[in-house]
């Protein structure tokens, strides 16, 4: 049997951030994970870079790009600020060494059962192993084993197919990123009215080797990967570009609007389990990297009494990690992805076109989730403020969840 004050399940981005930062405080880590330790992760993590400078890790990057653009309606928009690509394995092996520092001590495990009592939590592993701690923390994905959810409703996916390779012309322009091309000549009219909106991801990785890849910003149900490889293929062939070699394939989809975790439960959750993908822009990393500390220090501040078993410590992280303004914020961004996802082309570039036209600092916190509820409600009157007529009157429209998540987001305690 082992015994931790605090367990963390999974050794994804997100459990590894939180058993770090658990450790850093000084307190005994335990770590559970169904997949091998060192096992690299499969996803592609962006940032733009001056999130990291601001964290002083803008080593993990292994790619970064200063001609950062977007298309919409009004020809090419440059971003005028740095966007990158961690290297995955340089940033698995620094929290494997943060977490190697602090002691944190890694299982190799699928759990299966928790139970509680007033003391600890008891999680049962498929091989029959007992683990106890004062405080579980789940952060193994989107799926979770251990998480309840508020309520259950129809859940916007993100979802892209791409492909990183050679190409007979370069499919975006050389040392350029390109971070939404909302481009549409090459479908047909038909296409463009009947199907959803996507938009090109891609950059230029160096050495004749470029990343394209057709994205789905959210939609209930999600867009298939048919679709988007269809639209992929469509939107190179209208360009003359034809694949001529491919290295990896990537098929991406995760949820954008996974309803809040209950707030009263006895386990803690990180990452994708706690619903921590920015509703609105998909990111979570620099997110977990910024808050990953304070909810350990919740944890270990609450530890510290000796009599408090795994709800009342769980109660205390959950209020630092979904606290009042962090909830508000939650259904304002969940409200306006809600508005995206009801625009067809012509409105979606016009928001957009609109929206990157704001104060570079205002659009920047309202991507990385850095802003006040006061200052991230400004954004959206201002933007409303400078918006042509028929996105304001698209914004004006209510015809579905909209009205019940602006309440929520005025009435969240």
């Amino acid at each position: 049997m082992l015994d931790f004050d605090a367990l963390v399940i999974g050794a994804g981005p997100a459990g590894m951030i939180i058993a770090a930062a658990l450790a850093e405080q000084g307190i005994k880590v335990g770590g559970l994970t169904a997949s091998p330790l060192r096992q690299v992760w499969p996803n592609t993590y962006g940032i733009w870079r001056d999130e990291l400078e601001a964290l002083g890790l803008t080593e993990l990057l292994g790619h970064c790009w200063e001609n950062c653009v977007s298309y919409f309606g009004k020809g090419e928009v440059n971003h005028g600020r740095a966007y990158g690509l961690f290297d995955k394995v340089k940033l698995q092996n620094h929290l494997l060494a943060q977490c190697e520092t602090g002691g944190v001590e890694w299982q190799q495990g699928k759990a299966i059962n928790i139970e509680h009592d007033h003391k600890r939590s008891i999680v049962t592993t498929a091989a029959g192993e007992t683990i106890h701690a004062r405080v579980v923390i789940d952060a193994s994905g989107h799926n979770p084993m251990f998480i309840k959810r508020q309520q259950q409703e129809a859940v916007a996916f993100q979802t892209a197919y791409g492909i990183v390779g050679h190409f007979s012309a370069p499919p975006v322009n050389p040392q350029q990123f390109v971070l939404q091309d909302f481009r549409s000549e090459h479908l047909s009219a038909t296409e463009r009215a009947t199907e959803p909106p996507t938009f090109l991801y891609g950059m230029d990785f160096g050495n004749d080797v470029y990343f394209v890849e057709e994205t789905s910003l959210a939609m209930a149900p999600a867009v298939s990967f048919e679709l988007l490889e269809r639209r992929l293929h469509q939107r190179l062939a209208a360009r003359g570009v034809q694949v001529t070699a491919i290295h990896e394939v990537e098929r991406c989809i995760f949820p954008m609007t996974l309803p809040l975790p209950d707030l009263h439960q006895p386990v803690v959750a990180f990452g994708g389990a706690a619903s921590m993908v920015h509703p609105a822009s998909g990111y979570m990393v620099g997110a977990l990297l910024r808050r990953g500390p304070s909810l350990a220090a919740a944890i270990a501040t609450k530890l510290q009494d000796t009599q408090a078993g795994p709800t009342v410590i769980a109660q205390a992280a959950w209020q630092e990690l979904w606290n009042r303004d962090r909830l508000r914020k939650y259904y304002l961004y969940r409200f306006g992805l809600e508005k995206l996802m009801r625009f067809d082309e012509v409105l979606l570039k016009q928001h957009f076109d609109t929206f990157f036209s704001l104060p570079r600092g205002q659009w920047s916190g309202f991507l990385a989730d850095t802003l006040s509820t006061p200052a991230l409600v400004a954004v959206m009157v201002r933007l409303f403020a400078i918006a042509p007529n028929s996105l304001r009157w698209g914004l004006l429209q209510f015809p579905g969840r909209e009205s019940n998540l602006l309440w929520q987001s005025i009435t969240s305690k």
